[in-house]
């Protein structure tokens, strides 16, 4: 079942890391009874040593202070941030280590990347605890999304951390605590929103569904800025069905990218999204990370979910949806600014004249990763 739409809320856009840190920073040294942080990769570098001052200075003061990494993202978490936690009596835990014997298992990550402090402000999107500099191939700086969030949804934010916590707690023999409940947030502004997660049990499709119900609506314009593009053949006749009916569509994705075989797999679709009707962006300006879309100045997502089979199929993720002209046309603008500045459209007849090898290893990344997807759903459905 989905977490229903709240009202009364105030959410701001948080461009990278320059602006994620500074909030998130000023939120744990303001948190007085709890703080959650969960994320992905956890590196050694001087963000990550600012957010580990943080979170020991805030569980020094007496707030129960509860960090969750995965055991993929964070493999290689440097053994003095985490002794620099565990010290200052932050409980932290670790989401699954990947076993080599089990080796659908160690694909379902923990890629969820959000925060809250005092069940009273929340943060979710797609921003891990590293540096915005620290790129793979040394390509500056990283460009990412987050929001900051206050208001009714930050009770289903806060919930759904408290309820990973447990879940991964029992899994490590760890004691169980009870949550002691508190007031409810209070009203904050006039957005309206709802928090989206997807887990392997009852969210298994819910980030997926609202994009497909957000471009089944679409009348206009559906802007998309993803890192790791392989839709659902569900997503992707949503997208040729709305460029079918005038709608424009446009999919910003990775120039340099962290994932060759993903990057492409994902090349090879773009004469069939030309073909649809719908424009193909690369950003070559810098790394791109983000996982937002903005619907016709109204909807709007943010959050750690990519169009791919690892996060709609195996990945614990979370998106929030917005339904807010205001915030829309922020994140847009944002956008546009981006694709102005350091994105060039992709010329499918360019492609094709590409030489036959690079076209060849395109087919191949593509047929090998339809060919994991249908392993995978295989494995899950057995």
């Amino acid at each position: 079942m989905n977490h229903p739409f709240r009202d009364a809320n105030r959410i701001e856009l948080l461009e990278s890391g320059a602006g994620y840190f500074p909030a998130l920073l000023a939120a744990i040294d303001g948190a007085a009874r709890e703080v959650f942080l969960e994320t992905y990769i956890y590196d050694d570098d001087a963000t990550a040593a600012r957010i580990t001052a943080a979170l020991a200075a805030a569980a020094r003061r007496g707030a129960a202070v509860r960090v969750l990494v995965d055991g993929f993202g964070a493999r290689d978490m440097a053994a003095h941030l985490r002794d620099a936690l565990v010290a200052a009596g932050v409980e932290l835990l670790v989401y699954r280590r990947p076993l080599w014997w089990q080796p659908v298992r160690g694909l379902r990550r923990m890629h969820r990347k959000l925060a809250v402090a005092d069940a009273t402000v929340a943060f979710v999107g797609g921003i891990n605890i590293i540096d915005d500099w620290n790129t793979p191939n040394e390509v500056p700086p990283r460009f990412d999304y987050a929001v900051r969030m206050r208001g009714p949804v930050v009770d289903d934010v806060a919930a759904a951390a408290w309820h990973l916590w447990t879940v991964v707690s029992f899994a490590a023999f760890r004691r169980r605590r009870r949550r002691l409940p508190g007031p409810p947030a209070p009203a904050a502004g006039t957005m309206r929103a709802r928090l989206l997660v997807r887990d392997n049990l009852a969210h298994r499709r819910d980030i997926e569904n609202a994009y497909l119900a957000a471009i089944g609506d679409a009348r206009a314009d559906i802007l998309i800025a993803i890192a790791y593009f392989l839709p659902s053949p569900r997503v992707f006749d949503a997208l040729r069905r709305a460029a079918l009916r005038g709608v424009r569509v446009r999919i910003l994705l990775q120039g340099p990218s962290d994932h060759l075989l993903l990057k492409r797999a994902s090349e090879f679709l773009y004469r069939r999204l030309h073909a649809a009707g719908i424009e193909v962006l690369e950003y070559h300006r810098s790394f791109l990370h983000s996982k937002v879309a903005v619907i016709d100045d109204a909807w709007a997502t943010v959050g750690s979910s990519n169009l791919d089979p690892f996060s709609l199929l195996l990945s614990r993720e979370a998106n929030v949806e917005v339904v807010d002209r205001g915030f829309a046309a922020t994140l847009r603008d944002s956008l546009q600014a981006a694709i102005a500045a350091g994105a060039t459209p992709i010329d499918p007849a360019g492609f094709r004249r590409r030489p036959v090898l690079a076209r060849l290893v395109q087919w191949a990344s593509y047929r090998f990763a339809r060919a994991v997807i249908d392993a995978l759903n295989l494995a899950r459905k057995n």
